[in-house]
């Protein structure tokens, strides 16, 4: 049978499997016919397991199906994970490199945590995206969505990033996660794994018409999976619904959600910061002739269509901005950023691997230094920010200080707005500082799409906050969202 690759969500696959409809291995062949097509010009991955080991696995997993042992709801479903996910090499015929050139051909026994709680769900792993290079800890200034080992993902919407681009300007796909979202985007799979630290999850997602959900920091088994950070880091799911999202959620979280009331505006309240404040700086996001009015206008006539729908809706609402997110006046994020990287996330990471050329974050310098021609060409040609973690003697204790006392100051400025506003959601364009509030105080944050820019394309869409361990609401305001068409029709590339 002919799928669209564009518009099929997984929850469309599964309604066709479950009637015998299509197969798993159909399923798996018009994806890879897509990649083939396209990925070239989008450099989504930096590697695609073995086709006829893909199409042995989706077979293995239609043999389990017609025997009635179908592991969970998306059993069969293809699903991309960021290269910072580990997989066992022996069993999926690919590697893991964080984007490094200094980890290809590191290879590890186990999958990560998260990869294998995929798998024994069913799902098929097609292959590992393209990311920011260990998510941005390598020089300041790098370009989203570049790494030595898979170049530059572009957006399937835009094309190629304008030569004199802003680091987030609308050319740009945006955020350390920018492969798995033009993978999904393109067609190239129905779901997608990223991570976020600050925006990495959801800036790509806008940027590619997506749904998406940063859950609740420190909740999920980080196992083999490369983190900038234990503070602010957390994985989570991309997809083109808001139901998948839903599912993928309970997967990953182990918690059943309510579907009571699912797709209704009833019990939701839900606050509108303005944009004319909560909006990308010039600097890193450089407006055009109408970009701006347009974000506006459609962000703006969402806050009136769901009051009209009999949602609670306050708008315009206020929230301290990210200035506020220090610690006794000192920026906590960096140091935070730099002594866990150094100390927690990359010793764990290369732990991991039974086989590797790197061993310690002291090797990856080298190594870079070393093979400068392709770990540090034009126009990435330094590794300040890995010198810098590397050279980094902040005292332990000194951090706890710092996490202890951001992490109160996020909770404290977001509680206050959702209380003060009597709102469970807290709502802002998607091109906004939110997601460092978020970071701080560790909660969840999601993603729905909006429109496409006018100017050139370009997705644009809405982030969204909600308390500790409280992704049910945010999954419940996307799914109303998403079945109330509020937003119009998920954008689609001309690929």
């Amino acid at each position: 049978m002919q799928l669209d690759v564009l518009t099929s969500t997984a929850a469309d696959l599964r309604h066709l499997l479950e009637a015998g409809k299509t197969s798993s291995v159909q399923i798996v062949l018009a994806h890879l016919s897509q990649i083939e097509r396209h990925e070239h010009k989008l450099h989504a991955f930096i590697s695609v397991a073995p086709r006829e080991l893909l199409l042995a696995i989706a077979a293995d997993r239609d043999e389990e199906r017609r025997r009635g042992r179908a592991r969970g709801p998306l059993h069969g479903i293809p699903v991309v994970l960021k290269d910072s996910f580990i997989t066992a090499g022996s069993e999926l015929g690919i590697g893991t490199t964080a984007g490094s050139r200094a980890l290809v051909g590191a290879r590890a026994s186990a999958n990560s945590a998260i990869a294998q709680r995929l798998l024994d769900q069913g799902m098929i792993i097609l292959g590992k995206t393209n990311m920011t290079e260990f998510a941005g800890m390598k020089m300041a200034g790098m370009t989203p969505g570049w790494s030595s080992a898979g170049g530059q993902t572009v957006s399937p919407y835009v094309g190629p990033i304008a030569e004199d681009e802003t680091l987030l300007g609308h050319t740009n796909p945006g955020g350390s996660s920018t492969g798995s979202a033009v993978a999904v985007a393109a067609g190239f799979s129905p779901l997608a794994m990223g991570t976020e630290t600050i925006g990495s999850i959801v800036t790509p997602a806008v940027r590619a018409g997506l749904y998406a959900l940063k859950p609740t920091v420190g909740v999920q088994d980080v196992g083999g999976l490369f983190t900038l950070t234990d503070f602010f880091d957390s994985p989570g799911p991309m997809a083109k619904c808001a139901e998948d999202v839903l599912v993928m959620a309970e997967i990953l979280l182990g918690r059943s959600f309510s579907r009571a009331g699912l797709g209704t505006w009833e019990g939701l309240a839900v606050g509108f910061l303005d944009p004319d404040v909560w909006k990308m700086a010039e600097e890193t996001c450089r407006q055009h002739e109408g970009t701006a009015e347009q974000m506006k206008a459609e962000y703006e006539a969402v806050a009136s269509k769901l009051e009209a729908l009999g949602c609670a809706v306050k708008y315009p609402i206020h929230l301290v901005d990210a200035s506020e997110l220090t610690v006794d006046g000192m920026d906590a994020i960096m140091p935070i950023a730099f002594w866990e990287f150094k100390n927690i996330c990359i010793p764990r990471f290369l732990s991991a691997f039974d086989q590797s050329p790197v061993r310690t974050l002291a090797d990856i310098v080298a190594f870079n230094d070393a093979h400068k021609d392709n770990c540090l060409p034009s126009p990435y040609t330094n590794q300040d920010d890995l010198i810098k973690a590397l050279n980094n003697t902040e005292a332990a204790a000194h951090i706890e200080v710092l996490k202890r006392g951001l992490r109160a100051a996020g909770r404290r400025i977001l509680d206050q707005a959702f209380d003060n506003e009597a709102v469970d959601v807290i709502i802002a364009p998607g091109d906004c500082s939110l997601c460092i509030h978020a970071a701080a105080a560790g909660y969840p944050i999601a993603i729905a799409p909006l429109g496409q820019l006018r100017y050139n394309g370009r997705p644009f869409g809405l982030c969204m906050v909600a308390k500790e361990n409280n992704e049910e609401v945010l999954l419940r305001f996307m799914a109303a969202y998403d079945s109330s068409g509020v937003g119009g029709r998920r954008p689609v590339p001309s690929l």
